[in-house]
């Protein structure tokens, strides 16, 4: 399952430990406000970052993983 702009869901899920692995593409852009990604979870999860995919355009793909 795909996720895509839904941080309810996805901090439901984290909350569950239902999500296998994260992907999450860095847009090097500070706006200075906003909401978390994570917001809404309520225990704290470290992630192990299994792999990176850096673009030309200076956007990079993170995929992490939960970690034991």
């Amino acid at each position: 399952m795909v996720i895509m702009g839904s941080r309810t869901i996805v901090s439901q899920l984290t909350d569950a430990r239902l999500i296998d692995e994260y992907q999450v593409v860095l847009n090097p852009i500070v706006l200075g406000s906003g909401r978390t990604m994570f917001e809404g979870v309520k225990q704290k999860l470290s992630l192990k970052l299994k792999k990176t995919r850096p673009f030309s355009n200076g956007n990079v793909v993170l995929w992490y993983e939960p970690a034991a």
